[in-house]
């Protein structure tokens, strides 16, 4: 197998630190995103972006990924794991157990394998008298990254998920089925958490049951919205005037506009609650902070000068960095 750069993958050095590779993956995740992206390869790329950022976003993962790298792995180059490696997380590959091919490559699997790992060991056969014997077996398990706009997780409408898995037929052989589910999402899912969906995995061998279907739930990231548990955060950009006189802004929602009061004397860095605005919670609804950022207009215009100078003279008495002493 081809070693692989995940650094490359995002765009980021070696040395980034973890703002700038989280930076990186929400931007190049929204833009592949399989539903909005127009390139042809866009889920492929989508499912390298995540899996770089899999790696790269998990210290412990990254630590393991980067010690292989100073082995002299370059992207391209054909990848064997040095003597003795058992990868991170689960152990990576021990003699014995069988991993099947899910949302992950082959090089991710070989460092930090275990993710996906059939439950049976074995492919459903077992030594006996002249030959081989037939036994039951389960069908194996499939997890899969389930992307979700904001505004669907809101929606609450059914999300279809495809996917093919790996599983074999009545003669033992090795086969290929193409699914296909429509998902409801459950209310009050946040980032990052894992659905079980039961006996929706690969079939099982002579009357064992399905294996399940685990979907990792990944928020894509939102050009207005910051996620924070159900609350949502955005920054409401003020012009200087609207902060020191007070305003009445529209902002928007994930449900629509509404009108926001901003109170006079209001600074950057102030956050005004918008109660049960945010994303729905599995008992209360999460709420929406506006966070108040204020902003000098680019150009000024004849005479602004004038008048800054005059507030200026007006409160020479004021010093907005007297805490620094």
């Amino acid at each position: 197998m081809e070693f692989k750069d995940y650094y490359a993958t995002l765009g980021v050095p070696e040395d980034a630190d973890a703002k700038a590779i989280k930076s990186a993956y929400r931007k190049l995740a929204r833009k592949y995103h399989p539903d909005v992206s127009r390139e042809d390869d866009a889920e492929a790329k989508f499912k390298e972006v995540g899996e770089a950022y899999e790696v790269l976003g998990d210290a412990e993962k990254r630590a393991e990924y980067d010690q292989l790298r100073r082995y002299g792995n370059r992207a391209g180059e054909q990848f064997e794991p040095p003597p003795g490696w058992h990868g991170a997380g689960d152990g990576g590959f021990q003699a014995g157990e069988t991993h099947f091919e899910g949302d992950f490559s082959d090089f991710f699997e070989s460092l930090f394998g275990g993710r996906g790992q059939r439950r049976g060991g074995s492919h459903g056969f077992s030594a006996g008298g002249h030959g081989f014997e037939r036994r039951a077996h389960r069908g194996q398990d499939v997890e899969l990254e389930l992307p979700l706009f904001l505004e669907e997780v809101v929606g609450g409408q059914p999300k279809q998920v495809r996917f093919t898995i790996a599983q074999h037929d009545a003669q033992g052989r090795r086969e290929e089925t193409e699914k296909s589910l429509n998902v409801r999402i459950p209310k009050g899912v946040v980032d990052g958490e894992r659905i079980r969906l039961k006996g929706q995995g690969g079939a099982g061998v002579d009357g064992a049951e399905n294996g399940d279907l685990y979907l990792k739930v990944r928020f894509a990231p939102h050009p207005r919205f910051d996620v924070d548990g159900h609350d949502l955060i955005l920054t409401v950009p003020l012009a200087p005037w609207e902060a020191a006189l007070g305003a009445r802004v529209e902002v928007p929602t994930l449900t629509g506009r509404l009108q926001l009061t901003i109170p006079p004397n209001s600074q950057t860095g102030a956050r005004l609650r918008i109660k049960g605005k945010g994303l729905p919670g599995r008992s209360t609804d999460g709420d929406l902070y506006a966070l108040l950022k204020v902003v000098m207009p680019p150009r000024p215009a004849e005479g602004d000068e004038a008048l800054w100078r005059g507030l200026a003279e007006r409160h020479a008495g004021f010093h907005p960095r007297s805490q620094w002493s």
